[in-house]
C-alpha cells in the first residue's frame, strides 16, 4: 500500500498568487486524488485570503516536483503531510 500525501496551501495573497497556483495545480492535475479549496467571505467581500488542500496519487517523484514549483509562489505557504502505510 501506497503512503498517503496531502499537500497544504495557504493563500495569504489571493488576487495575486491564485492565477499562479492554478497553473501549477493544472499542470499536476494527474496527480491530484482531491482537491478542496476553503475560504471565509464576509458579506458582500471575498476574502484575501484561502486554503487548498491536495490527496495526491501517483509517483513521489512528481509530488516533490509539485511541491517545488508550489513553493517559489510567493504569497503562499506550503506543508506536506506523508501518512505510511503499512
Amino acid at each position: 500500500m501506497k503512503d498517503i500525501w496531502v499537500i497544504g496551501i495557504n493563500i495569504s495573497d489571493r488576487a495575486g498568487a491564485v492565477p499562479l497556483v492554478q497553473n501549477v495545480l493544472a499542470k499536476f492535475g494527474c496527480s491530484i486524488r482531491t482537491r478542496l479549496g476553503l475560504h471565509n467571505p464576509e458579506p458582500g467581500v471575498c476574502a484575501g485570503c484561502g486554503l487548498i488542500i491536495l490527496e495526491l496519487c501517483g509517483d513521489a517523484a512528481e509530488f516533490y516536483k509539485l511541491e517545488n514549483e508550489l513553493l517559489k509562489i510567493e504569497g503562499i505557504e506550503v506543508k506536506r503531510m506523508v501518512f505510511k502505510q503499512g
